[in-house]
């Protein structure tokens, strides 16, 4: 699965991660965010995720775009106790627009000998 940041240059985009848990028992995940830029992504509520037995809840995922090339990484939630399955998330993001930070106003001859 990949969870696509398209915003802004210098915007925070928050998506959400929705996790089920189908069994009877609580799941415990363990989220890590690995890749080239992976410091550029942030998982604002921490890094554990519990999920009580047949409910569901959302994670937050938190990017800001600093470059105009695309940020690459991935979400990884292992799980604790229960043999739950490994999920991977292909984290990516795009530049939709720029927005001028502010303009300067300068004079400067346009040719000298």
């Amino acid at each position: 699965n990949t969870i696509e940041f398209t915003g802004a240059l210098h915007a925070t985009v928050i998506k959400q991660v929705r996790l089920k848990n189908p069994s009877k028992k609580p799941l415990i995940y363990n989220a890590i965010l690995r890749g080239r830029d992976a410091e550029d992504f942030s998982l604002p509520k921490g890094n554990t995720v519990t999920i009580a037995p047949k409910k569901q809840t959302s994670m937050n995922v938190e990017f800001t775009i600093r470059f105009l090339r695309p940020a690459e990484a991935l979400l990884l939630l292992t799980s604790h106790g229960i043999d739950a399955a490994t999920l991977t998330f292909s984290l990516k993001s795009e530049v939709k627009h720029i927005e001028p930070a502010g303009a300067i106003k300068c004079k400067s001859p346009c040719y000298e000998l």
